[in-house]
């Protein structure tokens, strides 16, 4: 391919850092929302609480309910040096693969001193850097982590986490733990705007997609086909594919909230259209040329530059208005990243 979008440096852009937000709005809703019309290209600038304006009744809304754990562990060494362990998923028999820092000193064998109750054992090292450790308490696993544990906050977040980051860098209706990061999408919802697009007739339908690191992992390769996507758990319910069933076959659209609840929508969705009941895996790589089965609109925040997200976006609502969007957004500007604004593309 030589079409422009078919390459990773096509997904670049100057964000001046003062765009990056550090902290949310002081309203979930409150935050800006682009609205971009896939038709005709034009672009405007609403508040996230106008969104019930823009959705019709009878349309789906889905919603991933993931949870995002105290996954960030910080201790120190026998030296009494500092270390950090960010958790990435639970192996079984008090196990986790866990990103480690710093990587060269923590090798198997060491040991991390998060607490007199928690103790970390580096086990081995796999062939994505990451490693294979033991989690030792005195406490319930679960309890000690999230008793000692921090909330894991991207990295472009350049402040230690504080108490309103565990309200705030999660969803409102955020139910099954098991994310290291939040499907930030979701976080601009509040319950006043649930109950005001579930009483337009909205129907909601939940899905669960576990955000890994590798969603913040730049894409470091030329060629996007030769990026080794990540891999994360996902469970569509059998009431959720009924629900999206229904919906399409009354003739309603389906908005996937964050690019976690499109990956799992593409992912189960069959090829005559319809949902089944899922669990599993999913490393779909969802970037141009790619045909949209299960998705019509999406609501989505701004991403970090050659991601494998921003390739999603461009995707659905096509490389130059992507970009052009983009560029609109830095112009005018909305908060970017996690905390910062959102974008529907209709």
């Amino acid at each position: 391919m030589s079409e422009t979008g078919a390459r990773t440096s096509d997904y670049d852009y100057d964000l001046p850092e003062d765009r990056i937000a550090q902290s949310p709005a002081a309203k979930r809703d409150d935050s800006r929302l682009m609205v971009v019309h896939r038709d005709s290209g034009s672009i405007e600038h609403k508040r996230f609480r106008d969104l019930a304006e823009l959705i019709p009744p009878g349309d789906a809304i889905v919603l991933n309910t993931t949870r995002v754990y105290r996954a960030r562990l910080l201790g120190t060494r026998d030296s009494g040096a500092p270390a950090e362990i960010l958790l990435l998923r639970p192996l079984g028999d008090d196990r986790y693969e866990a990103m480690v820092h710093p990587g060269g000193k923590l090798k198997p064998g060491r040991r991390v001193h998060v607490s007199p109750d928690l103790e970390v054992e580096i086990l081995e090292a796999t062939e994505r850097r990451t490693r294979i450790v033991r989690l030792r308490s005195t406490l319930p696993l679960d309890d000690a982590i999230e008793r000692y544990g921090h909330t894991p906050l991207p990295p472009y977040i350049d402040r230690p986490d504080e108490i309103i980051d565990s309200d705030r860098y999660q969803t409102v209706y955020a139910r099954e733990s098991g994310s290291v990061a939040a499907p930030t999408a979701g976080l601009h919802f509040t319950e006043q705007l649930l109950n005001e697009l579930a009483n337009k007739g909205l129907k909601r339908a939940d899905v669960v997609l576990h955000v890994g690191a590798g969603t913040f992992k730049p894409v470091e390769v030329d060629d996007p086909a030769d990026h080794l996507m990540h891999e994360e758990s996902y469970t569509l319910s059998a009431a959720t594919a009924a629900t999206l069933n229904q919906v399409k076959k009354s003739g309603g659209m389906i908005w996937a909230v964050g690019t976690t609840s499109v990956r799992v929508l593409e992912t189960v969705v069959q090829s005559d259209g319809a949902f089944t009941e899922r669990t599993g895996q999913t490393s779909i790589f969802i970037r141009p040329p790619y045909r949209f089965r299960a998705v019509n609109h999406i609501i989505t925040n701004f991403h970090l530059p050659k991601s494998t997200l921003i390739m999603l976006v461009a995707a659905f609502a096509g490389y130059d208005l992507t970009m052009r969007a983009y560029r609109e957004a830095i112009d005018t500007g909305y908060r970017f990243y996690s905390y910062g604004d959102a974008m529907v593309i209709v």
